[in-house]
């Protein structure tokens, strides 16, 4: 007889279950392309009494630097912080060897900060959310 496999929607995953996803896909995509020697690449803006104002979220794999995100606290923004940020690290990107940087913003956010950096559109979802548009934009280092 045919072991029953069954499929659970989990509001709260434990991290175990999370884990076994990741490595499963993460063991998988190695077998295929080979290694891609992730490395997560984050930076941090502080404030005087040390709190975070700021910072980039991101990593190196397979050449590229993914630029998960990216945010500079309002009270600060206009300063050439999120340049700085951007700038170093897409620096510490080509110093670990990417070519080329991917990320995504919606249109309410900063597509023209990216597109001024030298970032192009590639792709995007309209009505995502309602009324706004998600851009996804590369960039050669």
């Amino acid at each position: 007889m045919a072991e029953e496999y069954r499929i659970a929607l989990v509001d709260d995953p434990d991290d175990s279950a999370l884990t076994a996803v990741g490595h499963g896909i993460r063991d998988y995509n190695e077998q295929q392309a080979g290694n891609n020697d992730y490395q997560r690449l984050c930076l941090f803006l502080y404030a005087p009494d040390h709190t975070v104002v700021g910072g980039l979220r991101g990593a190196t794999y397979w050449g590229w630097l993914y630029v998960d995100l990216l945010w500079v606290a309002e009270r600060v923004r206009g300063r050439g912080y999120g340049h700085r940020l951007l700038t170093l690290a897409e620096h510490e990107a080509r110093q670990r060897g990417a070519k080329y940087a991917y990320l995504d913003t919606f249109s309410f956010q900063a597509p023209d900060f990216y597109r001024q950096h030298g970032y192009e559109v590639f792709g995007e979802l309209r009505d995502f959310p309602q009324g706004s548009t998600r851009y996804f934009l590369k960039k050669q280092l």
